[in-house]
């Protein structure tokens, strides 16, 4: 089953001679399971495509299909809707509220749309990520390793359809970049949850299943790993 269908997906800045072109063509499709690594230089487009999957931005021509919906027909109040519901996104910087405990960062996406957690699910994804017992501490106590598990905590409460993880790993050092691949491949088997990894660094991409290499908005090649 596809989660993710890229056709012919291009994105260009700007216009005339300032035209930049991010994204030319990509086609691409993602199944439900799957972890992806999307790999390229600084500039080559891959954290364009993730800003198209997130619905953070759409597409100048082609179609985006996240879970069955077409990115492009959806406002940008439906869009902010279902990348809350449907995408769960892990960024470089962890973006957790200061003022609110490690429980209530990951229950922000829940609370926004006045829904209870399943008690069940909660506790399986933070004792999955080592969180369990720093609940009821702030961000600012834990270290920066644990402030990006409570991070991909709070993307998986939804049990989104899609995790985008954009340079998860970018502000850690070597031993916690580690662990927090581990925690996406642990969330990716136990959970079954479908992963793009946005990386630059060739070691953590080769911890996927699937490598995309991505060089001047172009696809150039697409290995299956494992």
């Amino acid at each position: 089953m596809n989660i993710v269908t890229c056709e012919g997906v291009c994105k260009k800045y700007g216009s005339g001679n300032n035209c930049v072109t991010a994204l030319n063509g990509i086609d691409l499709t993602v199944d439900k399971g799957e972890f992806v690594a999307v790999i390229g230089a600084s500039g080559s487009g891959k954290s364009t495509l993730l800003h198209i999957l997130g619905s953070v931005d759409k597409p100048t021509s082609g179609k985006a299909v996240i879970d069955g919906t077409d990115l492009s027909t959806l406002n940008q109040t439906q869009a902010a809707i279902f990348r809350r519901r449907k995408v769960g996104l892990v960024y470089q910087f962890y973006n957790l509220i200061p003022t609110l405990t490690v429980q209530k960062n990951i229950l922000m996406p829940l609370a926004l749309d006045k829904k209870k957690p399943n008690k069940e699910y909660f506790d399986k994804v933070v004792d999955s990520l080592g969180i369990s017992k720093q609940l009821e501490f702030l961000p600012n106590q834990l270290s920066g390793g644990q402030q990006q598990r409570v991070a991909i905590a709070r993307s998986l409460i939804y049990r989104p359809a899609l995790l985008l993880a954009d340079e998860p790993t970018g502000n850690l050092d070597q031993k916690n970049s580690k662990e927090i691949v581990d925690m996406l491949k642990l969330s990716n088997r136990n959970l079954d949850q479908t992963i793009i990894l946005i990386t630059h660094d060739e070691r953590v991409a080769l911890e996927a299943d699937r490598i995309i290499t991505i060089e001047d908005g172009h696809i150039i090649r697409d290995e299956k790993r494992r």
